[in-house]
């Protein structure tokens, strides 16, 4: 079973930038996608990036640009490099893992939303002060 930790998160004014980490424990990149999901306060939980083989990486439109997605495959590690972050990037951040579906992973386009991903961390707070 795959088991997820992230790490990485804090507290930071407006502007600046946080790494987020994931270290994936039996994870197999034929059988699992990857992604970044948040979730703010009386909000639905939202994808904000997946990755995927080739280093192949999708975007929320409200991240896009801002956000960078990668993966250490000798780690086995996830990150979400955040730069000039805002207010409204404030949220608990979880890592999520799921199957492949007939052998693709979903985008952000694509997915359907949490219910696409079998496998989550604890999360990781972030909070952004203007």
């Amino acid at each position: 079973q795959v088991q997820l930790v992230e790490s990485g998160g804090g507290s930071v004014q407006a502007g600046g930038s946080l790494r987020l980490s994931c270290q994936a424990s039996a994870y197999s990149h034929s059988k699992h996608c990857l992604a970044w999901f948040r979730q703010a306060p009386g909000k639905e939980r939202e994808g904000v990036a997946t990755f995927d083989a080739g280093d192949y990486t999708t975007f929320a439109d409200s991240v896009k640009g801002r956000f960078i997605i990668s993966r250490d495959n000798i780690k086995d590690i996830l990150y979400l490099q955040m730069h000039s972050l805002k207010p409204e990037d404030t949220a608990m951040y979880y890592c999520a893992a799921g199957l492949r579906v007939l052998g693709v992973c979903p985008t952000i386009a694509t997915m359907t939303g949490s219910d696409d991903y079998n496998y989550w961390g604890q999360g990781t707070q972030v909070t952004v002060s203007s």
